[in-house]
């Protein structure tokens, strides 16, 4: 038996360890997405299998349990509120880990990186056949992994868990079809409007490399602490604190494009340079949940970057790094332009969730065994052409855009419609507690808004679970509602319906 003192040094160091692991296995993931040579995804896989398995031995270890089970009998840990929430993230996270043999652990790291090595080749090659063999192991070892974790209604419940602990089937459907029946009926109206003109501003991309770096430093990531870089899927990569890589990738027909996905990942980026560094070792310096992590991003993009204060504030900035000026009423227009297409990071507002509800039905069909690996690519387009009434014709534009399955994140996508409905609830605190919002935007006063979030969200932490950070910062208010209001207020303007 350990002192409480003893018992939770121990744990703390042990807990930190295992994040220097999960820091380790974020540079090799980061470095394979950005740098490494494709033939060394075979190498990278055994040693993502090694990291993987040292953490998860790390959790299992008895000694981790006896800590946990000392400090549960504590009233002083359990009536402190980071010492609390410690023990409920280390023990979910242990219960877990426990129910799952490493062998397993260390196949899934060697598959997600062959997954993603098949996904680059078959998605340039617009071959969904190079990529099924893999994908088939992935899902395969997803179903072993929901089984470990049982009893569940569904296998797919035990995968979203680990992404937003809590929700499962049955709580995402309640939000999803309620949401997509809303978005098809607006999308309706929409459609009876006259559209929105595109306005794409075709840009160097040498000047858009600058653009992008002044606009990640103005809404307030570090680049001290940080980097920003390329890559076939954007995606952003919090090693540390002090070391939170942001990656994009650039149009040279059409600035927003690119420009949208990087202030998208420097929500995310934020969100990790902020989280409470002091808490090291509790898992209170972690993210709340993936659902909120997307709030960061999704408020950052579409709140922010998609609106005509900030759109009025980049065009000098574009004018002065490419001599192009801007027409901002023109390219804000387009920016909020309603028009579904094949490509999820393209989309729109609108129709964004329906992509989601696509993956999401789909995910939730191969993990149950409905559909088979095989007939993905035409499930995909009859989905497609039933949500967003348009069919893919090529894989790279359907089944093959997105790295997620490639990577093994089997679960991931019902998180970002989380964070747009999070993100609608958080909208709303902001501009009623920031009233100057909107002109902060217009000169690129970025920082008041930043900060609101660094205290309400960002340094909470993992405090409490997602859904329970959110409800106490709009308490009793219904998301859809919120996401709705947003949308028809926005674009209900736009496209002169009511």
């Amino acid at each position: 038996m350990h002192d409480v003192t003893t018992a939770w040094q121990s744990l703390t160091e042990r807990v930190q360890e295992l994040r220097d692991l999960a820091g380790i296995e974020g540079i090799l993931e980061w470095d394979q997405h950005v740098w490494m040579p494709a033939p060394g995804g075979a190498y990278r896989g055994r040693q993502k299998a090694l990291t993987s398995r040292l953490r998860h031995e790390g959790i299992v270890d008895p000694q981790v349990g006896d800590w946990l089970g000392t400090l549960a009998e504590d009233p002083a840990t359990v009536a402190d509120p980071v010492r609390a929430a410690a023990l409920r993230n280390i023990r979910r996270e242990r219960d877990r880990a426990v129910k799952l043999p490493a062998r397993l652990v260390e196949a899934q790291a060697e598959a997600a990186s062959a997954g993603f090595a098949a996904w680059v080749d078959a998605r340039e090659a617009d071959d969904f056949s190079r990529f099924a063999g893999p994908l088939g192991r992935i899902l395969e070892l997803a179903r072993e992994e929901a089984a470990c974790l049982g009893p569940v209604a569904h296998p797919y419940d035990a995968l979203v868990d680990r992404f937003d602990p809590g929700l499962d089937s049955a709580s995402l459907s309640a939000l999803f079809t309620p949401l997509a029946a809303r978005l098809t009926e607006l999308l309706d109206r929409i459609r009876q409007a006259p559209p929105l003109a595109a306005h794409p501003v075709a840009v160097p991309v040498d000047a858009q490399r600058r653009i992008h770096a002044r606009v990640v430093a103005a809404l307030g990531f570090d680049m001290e602490r940080g980097r920003l870089d390329e890559a076939h899927h954007p995606f952003t990569m919090g090693i540390g604190p002090r070391d939170v890589r942001l990656t994009t990738r650039y149009n040279p027909e059409d600035l927003m494009a690119g420009l949208l996905g990087t202030v998208h990942e420097t929500g995310h980026g934020m969100y990790e340079q902020g989280l409470p560094e002091e808490q090291v070792g509790t898992t209170v310096d972690e993210p709340a949940s993936t659902g909120v992590h997307e709030s960061q991003s999704r408020f950052w993009e579409n709140v922010i970057g998609r609106s005509r204060p900030f759109l009025a504030w980049l065009a000098p900035i574009v004018r002065e790094e490419s001599g192009i000026d801007m027409d901002v009423e023109a390219v804000f227009r387009s920016a909020n332009r309603v028009a579904p297409s094949f490509i999820r990071v393209e989309a729109d507002e609108v129709t964004y969730n329906l992509h989601i509800a696509l993956r999401f039905q789909l995910e939730h069909a191969l993990l149950g065994g409905e559909l088979r690996v095989e007939d993905l690519p035409g499930a995909w387009q009859e989905r497609s052409q039933a949500l967003l009434g348009i069919r893919p014709e090529r894989a790279a534009d359907g089944v093959l855009q997105d790295v997620h399955w490639g990577a093994g994140l089997i679960g991931y996508f019902p998180s970002y419609t989380l964070g747009n409905l999070y993100a609608a609830l958080l909208t709303r605190r902001i501009e009623a507690e920031l009233p100057e919002l909107w002109e902060q935007v217009a000169t690129g006063t970025f920082a008041p808004t930043l900060e609101w979030l660094r205290s309400h969200v960002h340094r909470q932490g993992h405090l409490l679970d997602g859904p329970q950070l959110i409800e106490e910062l709009a308490p009793g208010q219904d998301p859809v509602d919120a996401l709705m209001a947003h949308l028809e207020g926005r674009h209900g303007k736009l496209h002169g319906i009511s």
